[in-house]
């Protein structure tokens, strides 16, 4: 029975007090006026009045809650205000008379009113996605709110709310009594019911003390960090501060996040850690935790459609409703003891299990007699795309066990047939079962003792540490009810002289039926509940875990630091496949980033190619051998008339380094004349002549004497923006040029993109290089593109850069994707510029034009034609940009969409005028879009522009995802 007092609350409407009603109430009791706008509440009254020098809130509440509560309000307020000096809380206005709090009546109604000043910030609920620094940094607030008011004591305290978790059983009970919807009505008193029944043996260790017991997303204010995430840094609303359970403070604020989950109870486990750290909780009170969470959840859920009954317009309600009944969801979507495992680890308690014994499960196996197949990311048994075929493990199963008997999957594995493409979550690919082929008939028999029960399908024997599930047994006759270890339950299904297939999965919560896949970041607590049957079946069935960190650590220890990796969580990729890579939890992500793999990753063609030529010959090109010959003649073909002689590199640092040596020895001169924010390699020349500071922070200050960079030509964010602005960049260059002939320098040559790489695709002014170019030549100079990134068919219009120009270089470089990953790179240029080079000696590269290189080369131009990619290029590319700008419409931190075929850049900053750009929010937004499914990367001086260059086979429904992926992170937050 729910007492009196709280019953008759559980009834009161909000205070019925106008804006205007509230203005009056303002100007007599606190001499103000200003701007008055109402603030949500669902059985108060707020309203914030901004004088225009200072805002406050004025919070009215029913006569019905004493004077008493209200001061207990205020007194810790003051009590915060020097004991938690890290974060913000509401000081308390005195009243024109000196007083906290003001008894009122309007309408003849009696209320209660305060003023407290109003604190500026975003709540968090007004964001979709929150952050993991989000989460943990509201999980340290309430942790230290909670800490510091241990030590706080008023009489005000003792109250009957039913919002008190510890009434929660009898709350809810009372809310539900009117609810039409029955079914609804019924599973919210069994949800309920089942949290209490788990909660019960734990209440006695629950230690109690003030708390706030609302620190929400809703009742938090926070700051925007440097990347444009909110951090929350204030509470708000101590209208729910009693005397109760102290794990309640954390179940309250964890509950209150299920909302922005995305439908995973794990994203509050960040929350949980730092709650722990700052105000350590008991054994007791963790275990407690997800059934408090529960019961919060259905209070919200009862309470909304109950208060909605009696106020059906109270919009802060409907509004918070939709949340409450998302939070519900989330809250029942997973078995208790899941959670219980996850938030103990999470707070460094995880229990020691120990592994579920038992006799062989099949009679006559041994140990020995069993061939567990590989179906991981690394299997040889899932060549190319065949693991997304349908009844693939099974057809590989049922083969194994032909080969040898007996053949089983493996328990613990991530599985590669259970990816899915272009998936904004991680799959469920983790295995808590094992499926095993053996010939029909066979004698299953208990491992255990246990009772036997027949569920949908299963034969389940239920034993005093684990139920067993088993499908696929043939029970013959009548069989016992409970039977003893070594006893016969059935056989496996099937005709004579074929094969049949058991399913065997294991689980210690008793009446609860496994998933046979969870997701990765779930796996540890699924693991804990749903143990590995190899103890019961006698043979060992475990897949070897990944230890992606132990991986990480060891590379950080032994390869050179300034190679970094992408990512501070780096996932541990080990696999592709077209336009995707997979990491080694079976989670697929779509690769926008790498133009090294211009074909795709793992193409069947390339890699017979290369293993062909491998078993045949390799050595480097001083031999004679066919395919140099026939590649060079090729990539002489595919250059501008008197461009016909080829140099084979293996890198494009090297083919950049290799074509100033050549500018130098044509020429007889040394000074080159290149782009500021430009990258062209890490030897020592092409750095030299790389002057982009996100590559090198030094790079203005240490360039050589003999490099003289001129101003870049963005037509973005130059001093000269828009399309006719060829005139003044040209112009910088011709002040650089005018310098060296007034010191009687020489030139050797110019150096750049044709498409301004670097900067995210922004192409040149029109006409800019015809006439940079002219002025070169007619200084003894020579003209170098740099198309390592920007060429080989990725505009789709060009297949070189410089066409979109046009104009014809005298050195042309190429790189990265005409090897497709292998390192293979080319200068391809005039043979009296070539043959200048024979003054210094002869040249070659051991790998560039070796005879796997040139059959290499040969395979990706074959492909690049018949599967028509620059086309590919030009179709999804136009489409995606068009995607792309329809979002910079939508979302003001979009600048601009650069460049053109699957050679693109999105500009992100912070204001369009001055284009201050957004550095910080675009690493987050990568990051972002990694938990998504996406692989990108920042590029630019500014590290502020999205550089987007998939492999050419990009479909258009990858296309598409990504910019659904780009949009849902700007929409919801990153």
């Amino acid at each position: 029975m729910v007492e009196d007092a709280l019953k008759l609350r559980t009834e009161l409407p909000r205070p019925d007090v106008s804006a205007e009603e509230a203005r009056a109430l303002l100007a007599e009791h606190y001499g103000l006026s200003g701007t008055i706008s109402e603030l949500g509440s669902q059985q108060d009254r707020n309203y914030r009045i901004d004088t225009g020098e200072r805002r406050y809130v004025l919070k009215i509440c029913r006569a019905e809650y004493g004077a008493l509560e209200l001061e207990a309000q205020n007194a810790a307020l003051q009590h915060l205000s020097q004991r938690l000096t890290s974060a913000r809380v509401a000081e308390v206005v005195p009243s024109l008379k000196g007083e906290a709090i003001e008894s009122v009546t309007v309408r003849d109604q009696a209320y209660r009113i305060r003023l407290l000043n109003f604190l500026d910030g975003e709540p968090l609920t007004r964001r979709k996605h929150l952050s993991r620094e989000a989460v943990s940094a509201l999980g340290d607030l309430a942790g230290r709110l909670a800490a510091a008011l241990q030590d706080f004591e008023h009489p005000g305290l003792e109250r009957e709310l039913q919002w008190d978790l510890r009434r929660a059983g009898p709350v809810v009970l009372h809310l539900l009594a009117d609810m039409p919807d029955q079914q609804r009505k019924k599973r919210i008193a069994e949800i309920m019911v089942g949290a209490m029944r788990r909660l019960q043996p734990l209440t006695a260790e629950l230690r109690v003390q003030a708390i706030h017991h609302d620190v929400t997303d809703d009742n938090v204010v926070s700051q925007p960090d440097a990347a444009g995430r909110p951090i929350p840094d204030g509470v708000i609303d101590f209208g729910d501060i009693l005397k109760g359970w102290l794990v309640a403070e954390l179940a309250v604020t964890c509950a209150s996040l299920l909302h922005h989950a995305d439908g995973d109870p794990w994203f509050i486990l960040p929350t949980v850690k730092a709650f722990h750290a700052a105000c350590p909780l008991t054994e007791a009170e963790l275990k407690a935790l997800w059934p408090l969470i529960v019961a919060r959840a259905a209070v919200l859920i009862a309470s909304s459609e109950h208060q909605l009954s009696r106020e059906p317009d109270n919009a802060y309600v409907e509004g918070n409703a939709v949340h409450e009944r998302e939070i519900f969801d989330v809250a029942t979507s997973v078995p208790p003891a899941v959670m219980e495992h996850a938030i103990l680890t999470a707070a460094g308690l995880a229990p020691a299990l120990t592994p579920v014994k038992g006799e062989g499960l099949i009679r006559g196996l041994g140990p020995t007699d069993v061939r567990p197949i590989d179906l991981s990311i690394l299997s040889p048994l899932l060549p190319e795309e065949r693991w997304q075929h349908q009844g693939l493990p099974i057809s590989l199963l049922q083969h194994a066990a032909h080969a040898i008997g007996v053949a089983t999957t493996r328990y613990g594995e991530y599985r590669m047939t259970e990816t899915q493409l272009r998936s904004p979550k991680p799959d469920p690919t983790l295995a808590l079962h094992v499926d095993i082929c053996l010939e029909a008939g066979r004698e299953i028999v208990a491992p255990f003792a246990g009772r036997i029960i027949r569920q949908d399908g299963l034969l389940v024997l239920d034993g005093a540490e684990a139920s067993l599930f088993l499908e696929g047994v043939e029970v013959g006759g009548e069989i016992e009810e409970t039977v003893a270890a070594g006893d016969v339950v059935g056989v496996v299904s099937g005709e004579q002289q074929t094969y049949g297939l058991i399913r065997v999965q294991l689980c210690r919560e008793h009446g609860l039926v496994p998933p046979l896949f969870v997701m990765p970041h779930q796996a540890k607590a699924w693991k804990a509940l749903c143990p590995s049957p190899a103890a019961v079946l006698g043979f060992e069935c475990d897949a070897p875990e990944p230890h992606s960190d132990v991986l990480l650590a060891r590379r950080r220890q032994h390869f050179a630091k300034p190679q970094k990796n992408y990512y501070r969580h780096p996932p541990q990729i080990e696999r592709g496949w077209k336009e995707y890579l997979f990491d080694v939890e079976g989670r697929s992500y779509l690769d926008m980033v790498n133009n090294v793999t211009i074909l795709g990753h793992g193409h069947p063609r390339l890699a017979s190619a290369v293993g062909r030529q491998w078993s045949l010959l390799n050595t480097n090109s001083r031999f004679h051998y066919a395919s140099v010959a026939e590649f060079s003649t090729r990539l002489a073909a595919l250059a501008p008339d008197g461009l016909d002689t080829v140099f084979l590199v293996n890198s494009g640092s090297e083919a950049n380094d290799l074509a100033l040596r050549l500018a130098w020895a044509h020429s007889g001169a040394r000074n080159v004349v290149s782009l500021l924010e430009a990258y062209h390699g890490w030897t020592v020349a092409s750095d030299a002549v790389s002057t982009s500071i996100a590559d090198n922070p030094q790079a203005l200050e240490t360039r050589p004497a003999w490099v003289h960079p001129v101003q870049a030509p963005n037509t973005y964010r130059g001093e000269f923006r828009g399309a006719d602005t060829t005139d003044s960049y040209v112009r910088a260059v011709v002040t650089k040029l005018t310098e060296l002939d007034a010191a009687g320098e020489k030139l050797a040559g110019f150096i750049c993109e044709p498409v301004y790489g670097n900067a995210g695709g922004i192409p040149l002014p029109k006409g800019y290089l015809d006439a940079v170019y002219a002025m070169v030549r007619s200084r003894g100079g020579v003209c170098i593109a740099d198309e390592v990134q920007v060429g080989y068919g990725r505009l789709g219009d060009y297949f070189w850069g410089f066409e979109e120009q046009g104009v014809v270089p005298d050195i042309i470089t190429v790189a990265k994707g005409m090897g497709n990953g292998h390192p293979l790179g080319a200068v391809i240029t005039r043979r009296e510029i070539a043959d200048a080079l024979e003054k210094e000696g002869y040249f070659f590269s051991s790998a560039g034009g070796s005879p796997v290189s040139s059959v290499v080369g040969q395979t990706v131009l074959d492909i690049l034609t018949e599967e028509r990619l620059p086309e590919n290029a030009r179709v999804v590319g136009r489409h995606l940009k068009a995607r792309l700008e329809a979002l910079g419409q939508r979302f003001p931190l979009i600048g601009a969409v650069h460049g053109m075929g699957l050679y693109l850049g999105v500009e992100f900053v912070r204001d369009r005028e001055t284009l201050v750009p957004a550095t910080e929010e675009t690493a987050a937004i990568c990051d972002r879009l990694l938990e998504l499914g996406v692989i990108m990367q920042p590029t630019g001086d500014h590290l502020n522009v999205l550089k987007i260059k998939p492999p050419l086979c990009l479909s258009r429904e990858s296309a598409d995802f990504f910019a659904d992926m780009l949009a849902r992170v700007l929409e919801d937050g990153w």
